[in-house]
């Protein structure tokens, strides 16, 4: 099973959407989980994991372990190239370091060049910023690289940031 995370915030609230899908070629999911969390803490400048974490470990509570081959955050997992944790490091090291996350970014960081591939996908110009932490980084841009989709974001990614940001009522 792979798992792809994303969190859209509003007013004071959070709200989490999880794809769950079982090959890297698959065009739909095979779940969708939603939670939303109110009153999550405001943003803290170089601490994004602090608000968005907790978010993902709730929606996790849904889902057993056991069962989760890979993780995708839409963020970073090693946030320059001394290997300081980002979302995804934080979230490998919370699941005793069990299970692979793989960051797929779409903006970069000029101090993250050694712990991170870009991948250009369709006709865009513009790359992903693909990071891991479990599993190499080369076959983790290779995973990304099959998704599903001819455009700069695979398909269950661009399912994911629409069901996030969907109605929040």
């Amino acid at each position: 099973m792979i798992l792809a995370f994303d969190t859209y915030y509003f007013e004071n609230n959070a709200k989490t959407v999880c794809v769950h899908f079982e090959n890297w070629s698959d065009e739909q999911p095979s779940h969708i989980y939603s939670e939303i969390i109110e009153r999550v803490s405001d943003y803290e400048p170089g601490a994004f994991y602090k608000r968005e974490l907790p978010c993902i470990l709730s929606l996790l509570k849904k889902i057993d372990p056991d069962k989760v081959d890979y993780i995708i955050v839409d963020s970073f997992v090693l946030l320059n190239d001394l290997g300081k944790l980002g979302l995804g490091g934080y979230l490998y090291n919370e699941l005793d370091k069990k299970i692979p996350v793989i960051g797929v970014a779409k903006s970069g960081f000029h101090e993250n060049k050694k712990n991170v591939r870009e991948l250009l996908r369709g006709n865009s110009k513009k790359p992903l910023f693909i990071s891991a932490i479990g599993l190499e980084l080369g076959q983790a841009y290779e995973m990304i690289k099959s998704m599903h989709g001819t455009y700069r974001m695979p398909t269950l990614l661009q399912i994911l940031d629409t069901k996030t940001k969907e109605s929040n009522m």
